[in-house]
């Protein structure tokens, strides 16, 4: 089993077992940092270990939560073991810091050992963390967590679900064994990755370590091998359409695999008034304590904006964007373009857009020119967490050129989304096309851990400058 579904989001499964693991090393960490901070006295150490809990808590906890926001534990795969290192030591330094701001406002409250226990941690954790880690791999490669996938069908369907499996994050939990055609259907995948099949389709999975069966036949009337199924399904081999297995290990809704029946009958998309209230009251609180850290970088933008193009040079932009059930709404953002930026008619950014000013390409790519639509959430116009919000001009053309895309009106729109962190800027149609394909995720699997996922990982969007134009 490669993914694990917790509240109806699915997550790697080595990054739970290696954030686990990263956790309890953490918190060990700590503790050898307060034996050896005050030089190895077994008898000190014995006598306040129950003390020091709550320190190895929170010390673990913490840096836990900055590594997933940066984004520690997908490097592995895209970046190597020195990309994922990388990151962890950037990880651990931010969160020395916080800690250290910890430290000073809470004193010995909080921290009973000292600043010398948590620099040494520190130190520790970048150490231990190379080491268990470089053992968990070693012991655990990722071809331990991996199903072998067979897929039934190699026509347009297939071609489709091929293409979405090209990059190596989006099979990192599968081992494509290859397609197998239907009858008469017409090869639309490379050829060195058709299979065929001397016998039946359930003497090869006897013959064969197949893990699971995917089916993305194009004619799946009379052309469904239903016996040969059912005996794979009995014999322990996983059967699953072609639409979920996408979701699952690309985290996304394949539009050109989906059938209006397929969102009728899978599970969420469904509006649930407990979940209402409760995303309603993780909107004011998160925003609330966005407003409460981002006040000074919002006052330092106003001035910035005033002391680049004059005093009386508005520093707010409010503009007409879609909403809940497709109803307008004004939008407000740190103005980031010239007055007259829109002088001939409504246009996508683009990359080095000419309109925009100098402060604006800043505050754009570090994501400050949002930050006013914290005031939007706190009006109930938008979400903390939410497909981003689109212009009316834009919505129209698209809602006629893109199937479903007026179902990502159904949630409130967000300052950010999961589709912001999955996918860069999108500037034409088919990147929204792409992007929506994350808003319909989002919308379908919905919940709270999905929100506080967002939002943490957000941090690493705005560090990274990924998806700013």
């Amino acid at each position: 089993m490669a993914h694990v579904r917790i509240f109806r989001h699915y997550i790697h499964l080595p990054y739970i077992i290696m954030g686990a693991a990263d956790l309890v090393v953490l918190g060990v960490v700590f503790y050898c940092g307060v034996f050896f901070r005050y030089f190895g006295e077994i008898n000190f150490f014995l006598d306040n270990y129950q003390v020091a809990f709550p320190e190895a808590l929170t010390f673990a906890a913490v840096n836990l939560i900055i590594m997933i926001a940066m984004g520690v534990y997908p490097a592995k795969t895209q970046e190597g073991m020195s990309g994922m290192m990388l990151r962890t030591i950037f990880s651990i330094l931010m969160s020395a810091a916080g800690l250290s701001f910890l430290f000073y406002v809470t004193e010995s409250w909080l921290w009973y050992f000292g600043k010398g226990v948590l620099a040494l941690s520190s130190v520790l954790a970048i150490f231990i963390l190379g080491i268990s880690r470089s053992l968990f791999l070693f012991f655990a490669n990722e071809q331990s967590f991996k199903r072998n996938v067979l897929v039934l069908g190699a026509g347009n369907r297939a071609s489709n679900l091929y293409e979405d499996l090209k990059e190596p994050l989006d099979r990192r939990g599968v081992e494509l064994m290859g397609f197998v055609p239907g009858l008469d259907e017409e090869v639309k995948v490379p050829h060195q990755k058709v299979l065929t099949i001397p016998g039946t389709l359930k003497e090869y999975v006897l013959q064969h370590p197949v893990d699971e069966i995917v089916i993305a036949l194009d004619d799946r009337r009379k052309k469904l091998p239903l016996d040969d199924l059912l005996e794979c399904k009995m014999e322990g081999v996983h059967i699953v359409d072609a639409p979920t297995f996408l979701e699952r290990e690309g985290r996304k809704v394949a539009l050109d695999l989906i059938q209006p029946s397929w969102m009728i009958f899978a599970d969420g998309f469904g509006a649930v008034s407990t979940r209402s209230i409760t995303k309603r009251g993780f909107d004011i609180l998160s925003s609330l304590s966005l407003l409460l850290v981002t006040w000074p970088i919002m006052l330092l933008t106003v001035l910035a904006i005033k002391l680049e193009e004059g005093w009386s040079a508005p520093v707010l932009y409010k503009q007409e964007r879609v909403g809940l059930n497709g109803q307008p709404f004004p939008v407000m953002k740190f103005r980031s373009m010239r007055v007259d930026a829109e002088k001939h008619g409504a246009v996508w950014a683009q990359k080095n857009d000419t309109r925009v000013t100098r402060i604006g390409g800043f505050i754009r790519k570090v994501r400050i020119d949002e930050l006013p639509q914290i005031f939007n959430v706190l009006l109930g116009d938008m979400a903390v967490v939410g497909p981003r919000p689109e212009r009316p001009i834009f919505v129209e053309k698209l809602s006629e050129k893109i199937p479903y895309y007026n179902e990502r009106h159904r949630v409130k729109p967000g300052i950010t989304g999961w589709a912001q962190l999955c996918f860069a800027y999108a500037d034409s149609e088919e990147d929204t096309k792409e992007k929506l394909r994350y808003d319909l995720y989002y919308i379908k699997n919905q919940s709270l851990l999905l929100d506080l996922i967002v939002l943490i990982q957000t941090v690493e969007v705005i560090l990274f400058k990924k998806g700013s134009r």
